[in-house]
């Protein structure tokens, strides 16, 4: 019995990587570097991934490169964040594309969203004068690890549909990714477990997810509305709210400028933190597990800090 089951993982394997082989590793293209991180944990080295976004870049302003329409010209799979994320550049290299594989409703068309745990979803009618607010809820989903299994298990459908043969290799590797991140989702909790209910300040809207899974209570926002750069009064209300509450913590995204964050840090004795929202905003989040094991690590020697003085 050992034996034949030892030759019928060897058949699957032999014929997973025959049929790489023979039709060569699928072509995806991500909108995002955590995309492209979870669907190498999926995708191994069956699939090529490339992102067209940056980690340290602000992906809801990407400059449209002809560079990023090769790149989806060569695209067997396309996986975006959706909710609007991109919708300010994406949709026009899609279309200048003109790769049937990766338009909108094209099986290389992959929404990630479809299936996640959304936040912020407004309710009523939405107007310019709130801001860059996304009608189909708050597109930074990914930062909460069980929105990023829900990913990943979307990946391993899409790719499976793509080479039904090789789903022998890429189902033990969605299993290993899911099964390290509940691991480190319990390593995670723990270490946030004393600082639960820490107040926090950030610049744009790019943590609720982050904030509810590790418990930050997030009362306010450096942009006055998303988008909108923050005004002096604006400045002054949020300087004398952190002041009222105690707020200590003002996190920022790497691609915002830290002159007015740093002034509301000396206004108020804030740690002002530059926390990546995502994989490659600093060299050390790597991959989606040292993401948050770096921003985890960031906050909490900063609350630590906060605390001894």
């Amino acid at each position: 019995m050992t034996n034949k089951i030892c030759l019928a993982v060897f058949i699957a394997v032999f014929a997973s990587n025959f049929s790489v082989n023979a039709q060569g590793k699928l072509n995806v293209v991500t909108t995002t570097e955590d995309l492209a991180a979870i669907a190498r944990e999926v995708g191994g080295d069956h699939i090529t991934v490339d992102s067209i976004a940056k980690g340290y870049q602000d992906p809801h302003f990407v400059e449209a490169k002809p560079s990023f329409i090769l790149k989806l010209q060569k695209a067997d799979l396309l996986i975006l964040v959706g909710r609007e994320l991109e919708i300010g550049w994406l949709p026009p290299l899609i279309q200048q594309s003109r790769n049937s594989k990766v338009q909108v409703g094209a099986d290389g068309y992959l929404d990630a969203s479809l299936q996640a745990r959304i936040l912020e979803i407004p309710q009523g009618q939405i107007t310019r004068a709130e801001g860059d607010v996304h009608p189909l809820g708050n597109p930074h989903y990914w930062l909460d690890p069980e929105n990023g299994k829900i990913i990943a298990r979307e990946i391993f459908d899409r790719l499976s549909r793509f080479r039904p043969n090789e789903g022998a290799f890429f189902e033990p590797r969605l299993n290993d990714f899911l099964n390290r991140l509940s691991d480190a989702e319990k390593r995670w909790g723990a270490m946030m477990a004393p600082y639960k209910g820490t107040k926090v300040v950030t610049y744009h809207r790019s943590f609720p997810n982050f904030a509810e899974r590790f418990g930050l209570d997030v009362v306010g926002y450096v942009e006055p509305k998303p988008g909108i750069p923050p005004t002096p009064q604006h400045t002054l209300d949020l300087i004398n709210e952190m002041k009222k509450a105690n707020v200590k913590v003002v996190l920022v995204e790497p691609y915002f400028d830290l002159k007015t964050p740093n002034s509301i840090g000396r206004a108020t004795g804030a740690e002002v933190l530059v926390m990546p929202p995502s994989v490659g905003g600093v060299k050390e989040a790597s991959d989606y597990f040292k993401l948050f094991d770096y921003d985890l690590n960031l906050l909490i020697n900063a609350i630590k800090k906060i605390r001894e003085n």
